[in-house]
């Protein structure tokens, strides 16, 4: 559905582009995950010598950025508004992940942790604290992306990813969904599903644009 937006609004809405992500490291960085399975979840697991991801490579996969004053949510954020109204985000709820009020804390973790899709994209604003969303690239390589206070990341429809707290182990963040949220996970394998599908046809269209 079309929206009108002032250009005003199509100004506050727009955006980080990936040429900007290196500026704001403050909020997000990325980067290649090493092959320990054994170590933490939690840990950084950067390469050595550490291997940044390039923001233009994950912004090919569609993940999107946007970096926000997070202490002006609670007041009224009139960039978060017209980002939500240029992209149809109609629901809102705020989560707040801690050992101390996350019930069975550790396997909580431990199930966000396994790889899977959703039908939807992903639409988390950190308000406060950090975490990890890992998202699987074209080469099925783990990218790890640091969000922290001012990030909101898009993680698009049907790529494989997951999330873990870091090592601070807490983070409250704002959760966006357009129309009625659904929260099932598709757990890894599922190419055949049509959200799976979607996104490789995406890949390859963007893969073939950049050519």
């Amino acid at each position: 559905m079309a929206v009108d937006l002032t250009p005003e609004e199509l100004a506050l809405a727009a955006e980080l582009p990936p040429s900007e992500w290196g500026k704001a490291t403050a909020s997000v960085e990325a980067w290649y995950m090493d092959d320990d399975t054994e170590a933490d979840q939690r840990l950084p697991h950067r390469r050595t010598p550490n291997e940044p991801c390039p923001p233009e490579a994950l912004h090919a996969l569609g993940v999107r950025l946007w970096v926000l004053d997070a202490d002006k949510y609670e007041s009224g954020d009139p960039k978060l508004a017209a980002i939500r109204k240029a992209r149809g985000y109609s629901y809102e709820d705020c989560i707040t992940c801690t050992p101390a009020c996350l019930p069975d804390y550790e396997a909580k973790l431990k199930m966000f942790y396994q790889e899977h899709l959703h039908t939807d994209e992903e639409i988390r604003y950190v308000l406060d604290g950090s975490g990890y969303f890992d998202v699987r690239d074209a080469d099925d390589r783990w990218v790890r992306i640091w969000t922290k206070k001012g990030a909101l990341l898009v993680v698009p429809e049907g790529i494989y990813h997951r999330f873990t707290l870091d090592e601070g182990n807490y983070i409250k963040a704002l959760r966006l969904f357009v129309g009625v949220p659904v929260w099932t996970p598709i757990n890894r394998p599922a190419e055949e599903h049509p959200s799976r599908q979607k996104f490789l046809a995406s890949v390859g269209q963007a893969a073939t644009a950049a050519a």
